[in-house]
C-alpha cells in the first residue's frame, strides 16, 4: 500500500479508538436515567468513568488533527459542510465536560438534577449525530467540481444516516451498560445486567439492519464480510452478558463498535468523500491527500507516540480497575468526576 492508503487506515485506527473508548463513555452517560435511582447511584455511574473520560476523549482530538494533516481536502469538505451537525457534536461534549466538573459544587439536588440532565444530553447528542456523520460520508452528499458541499443541513438528516445515528447510539448505549456492569457491584451491577438484556436485544435488530442495508447499497465483499464479524461479535456480546460474563461481554462490544467501523472505510475506498450528484466530483484517497514528504514526517511521528499513548492509557485502565459500590461513595464522600473520581476508584 502506498502512503495515502496506509494513512487512510490509521485515521480509522484513531475513530475506531474515540468509538471504542469514548463510545462506553456517552453510554455510561446515557444511563443516569435508567440506573440512578438515587444521587448515590449516579455518583457512583458517574464515578465508573471519572479518570478516563477526558483521556478517552482526545481520540477525537487526534484524529480530527490527523485528517487536517493527512487528508486536508477531506477535512476542508467535511467540517464545512457538515459544520452545523459537528458544532453540535461539539457544544453536546463542552455541555458534558462542564457537567462533570460542575455537578458536585453546590449539594442542592436540583442544581445535581440540571447537570445529570446536561450529561445524558451531552452524551446522547454526540452518539447520535457521529452516526449522521459517518452514514453520510459512506453514502455520499453532493459535491461541486471544488469539492465543496452543496445541500443543507436538512440532506444530512435522510433516512440512512438516522439509523445510523440510532444504531452508533444503541451500540454506545450497550456498551456503557455492560461496562456499569463490568465496574460495580451491588443492585446496579444486576440492574444494569438486566439493562443490557433489554438495550441489548433493541441494538441487535437496528444494528443489523445499518449493516445489512449498508452492505447491500455500499459495501463491498470485505467491508460485508467485516459487517458480518461485527454482527456475530454482538451476539456474542448479548450471550455473555446473559451468562454474566462481563468481561467478554465488553470485550465482544468493543469488537462489534471496531469492526463496524473499519467496514464502513474498508466500503469507502478508494473514496474518503463520494459525490452523489457526480462520481467525476467525489474525493478520493489519491486526491484528498497531502504530499508524499509530509505523510511520511508524520509516519515517523506516530510510530514514536502513538505507542507511547497508547501504554499510558493502559496504564491508566490498569491503575483504575477496580469494582465501585455504594458504600464505595458513601464511605469515601468524595467529588464525582475529575481528581475526585480517581480517588474514588484507586481506593475501592
Amino acid at each position: 500500500m502506498d502512503l495515502p492508503t496506509i494513512w487512510f487506515f490509521v485515521l480509522g485506527f484513531f475513530f475506531v479508538g474515540y468509538f471504542v473508548l469514548d463510545g462506553f463513555d456517552f453510554g455510561v452517560g446515557m444511563t443516569l436515567p435508567f440506573l440512578g435511582r438515587d444521587d448515590t447511584d449516579r455518583r457512583v455511574l458517574i464515578n465508573t468513568i471519572g479518570p478516563i473520560w477526558d483521556l478517552n476523549e482526545t481520540w477525537v482530538i487526534v484524529a480530527g488533527a490527523a485528517m487536517f494533516a493527512a487528508f486536508p481536502e477531506w477535512y476542508a469538505t467535511l467540517f464545512s459542510g457538515f459544520y452545523l451537525v459537528m458544532l453540535a457534536i461539539l457544544l453536546a461534549l463542552i455541555l458534558r465536560g462542564v457537567s462533570f466538573e460542575y455537578r458536585h459544587q453546590r449539594p442542592e439536588a436540583a442544581w445535581k438534577r440540571r447537570f445529570d440532565r446536561m450529561i445524558v444530553i451531552g452524551s446522547a447528542v454526540p452518539a447520535f449525530l457521529w452516526g449522521v456523520v459517518f452514514a453520510n460520508v459512506v453514502r455520499g452528499v453532493p459535491l461541486d467540481a471544488g469539492y465543496n458541499f452543496t445541500g443543507s443541513v436538512f440532506d444530512l438528516f435522510n433516512l440512512y444516516a438516522v439509523v445510523g445515528g440510532l444504531t452508533l447510539l444503541l451500540l454506545f448505549f450497550t456498551h456503557g451498560v455492560i461496562f456499569v456492569s463490568l465496574k460495580t457491584e451491588g443492585d446496579i451491577r444486576e440492574h444494569a445486567r438486566a439493562l443490557a438484556v433489554k438495550s441489548g436485544l433493541v441494538t441487535i435488530v437496528v444494528a443489523a439492519g445499518f449493516l445489512v442495508w449498508t452492505t447491500v447499497s455500499y459495501g463491498t465483499v470485505w467491508s460485508g464480510i467485516l459487517s458480518a464479524v461485527a454482527a456475530v461479535a454482538l451476539i456474542g456480546a448479548y450471550l455473555a452478558n446473559l451468562r454474566g460474563a462481563e468481561r467478554w461481554s465488553f470485550a465482544l462490544m468493543a469488537v462489534t463498535i471496531a469492526v463496524a467501523v473499519l467496514s464502513l472505510f474498508v466500503s469507502l475506498m478508494p473514496d474518503v468523500m463520494p459525490a452523489t450528484n457526480d462520481p467525476a466530483n467525489s474525493l478520493t484517497i489519491a486526491n484528498a491527500s497531502s504530499s508524499s514528504y509530509t505523510l511520511t514526517i508524520m509516519s515517523w511521528v506516530a510510530l514514536i507516540f502513538v505507542p507511547l499513548i497508547l501504554l499510558y492509557q493502559g496504564f491508566t485502565y490498569w491503575v483504575f480497575r477496580k469494582r465501585l459500590s455504594r458504600s464505595t461513595i458513601t464511605g469515601e464522600g468524595t467529588d464525582d468526576a475529575g481528581a475526585g473520581a480517581g480517588k474514588v476508584v484507586a481506593g475501592a
